[in-house]
C-alpha cells in the first residue's frame, strides 16, 4: 500500500469521470477526503449513486453530486457539459478516467469505433467544453489517466476500417492517443494556469476487463486478478497529480507513481495532427 496523500482541496470543485467503480471511484473518495466538491460524471445512475453514498459514508463529506454522461456520445457529453457549466462556477480539477475495452468492434452514433469514441473523443471533448471554466479558475488541472500499455496508433485508420479489429490494439491506441493529446494540450496551455498531465495507473484489477471472453481474455481476467494492484494504489498518480501543491505548475508530463517518466510518443507532427482530428467532432 501506498502511503496515503492528503491535500486540502476546501472550496475547490472536482470531476470524475467513471467515479462509480474502480480507480475512478478511489479518485474521487480521495478527493472528497480532502475537502473538495466532487462531481461523479458516471452512465450507470444506480452504481453512480451507490458510490456517492459509499464514499460519504467513507469520508463525512457530503458535498457529492452524480451527474449523468455517456462519454461514447458526443451529443451527451454536450448535455453534460451544458449541465455542469450551470452548476458550478468554478472546476479546480478535471480527471477523465472513464475507460473501455471491448472485444468486439461496435461504432457510436457518430460513427465512430466506440474505444476510440469513448477513450480518447470522451477526454477530448469534455475537455474542450470545460476549458473555459477551468481557465476561470486557474489554478486548475487536467488529469488524463493513460497507459504505458499503448501504441499502434494509425492515424489514417483510427476507426479500424481497414486493420482486422482487435480489442487490445484498440485500447493500446487509445492510450497512446490520450498521451499525445495531452502534450498537444499542455503546450496551449502554456501561461493560462491551466496544466495538464497524463498518467499511468498501472495493471489494476478492475471492471474494465469484465467484457473480456475466450481462452486470452480469461487468462488476462486470471493474471489482473492475481497481479493487478488494487484499485486504491492504482489511482495513486491520478490523486498526487490532481492535488500535490508541488505541481500546481507542472505541465505536460506523464506520470507513473508519484514520478514523472519519459513518453516516447513526443513527435509534435503526430501530435498536431491527432489534435486536428479530434477538433473535427467538436461543434
Amino acid at each position: 500500500m501506498v502511503k496515503p496523500f492528503q491535500a486540502d482541496l476546501s472550496g475547490k470543485t472536482c470531476i470524475v469521470t467513471g467515479a462509480n467503480t474502480g480507480i475512478g471511484k478511489e479518485i474521487a473518495q480521495a478527493l472528497a477526503r480532502m475537502g473538495a466538491q466532487v462531481v461523479l460524471a458516471c452512465r450507470n445512475e444506480q452504481k453512480a449513486r451507490k458510490a456517492a453514498e459509499e464514499i460519504e459514508t467513507a469520508t463525512g463529506n457530503d458535498k457529492l453530486d452524480v451527474v449523468l454522461v455517456d462519454l461514447s456520445k458526443r451529443s451527451d457529453i454536450q448535455r453534460f457539459a451544458e449541465d455542469v457549466l450551470q452548476r458550478y462556477e468554478r472546476i479546480d480539477v478535471l480527471v477523465n478516467n472513464a475507460g473501455i475495452w471491448p472485444t468486439e468492434k461496435t461504432s457510436t452514433e457518430d460513427g465512430v469505433e466506440r474505444t476510440f469514441a469513448t477513450n480518447v473523443l470522451g477526454y477530448h471533448i469534455l475537455t474542450d467544453l470545460l476549458l473555459e471554466r477551468l481557465s476561470e479558475s486557474a489554478p486548475s488541472r487536467i488529469v488524463n489517466v493513460a497507459s504505458t500499455f499503448a501504441g499502434g496508433l494509425d492515424l489514417n485508420d483510427l476507426n479500424f476500417e481497414r486493420r482486422n479489429f482487435d480489442g487490445a490494439k484498440a485500447y493500446k491506441q487509445s492510450k497512446q492517443a490520450n498521451r499525445m493529446l495531452t502534450w498537444a494540450l499542455a503546450r496551449r496551455l502554456e501561461g493560462t494556469g491551466v496544466t495538464a498531465n497524463a498518467i499511468h495507473p498501472g495493471p489494476v484489477n478492475t471492471e474494465l476487463n469484465r467484457d473480456f471472453t475466450g481462452m486470452v481474455g480469461n487468462l488476462l481476467k486470471t493474471f489482473f486478478k492475481v497481479f493487478g494492484k488494487t484499485p486504491a494504489n492504482g489511482a495513486d498518480p491520478a490523486i498526487y497529480v490532481a492535488a500535490a501543491p508541488e505541481l500546481a505548475q507542472v505541465s505536460g508530463k506523464f506520470y507513473a507513481g508519484r514520478k514523472a517518466m519519459n513518453c516516447k510518443f513526443k513527435d509534435k507532427a503526430q501530435q498536431e495532427a491527432l489534435f486536428e482530428h479530434c477538433q473535427q467532432y467538436i461543434s
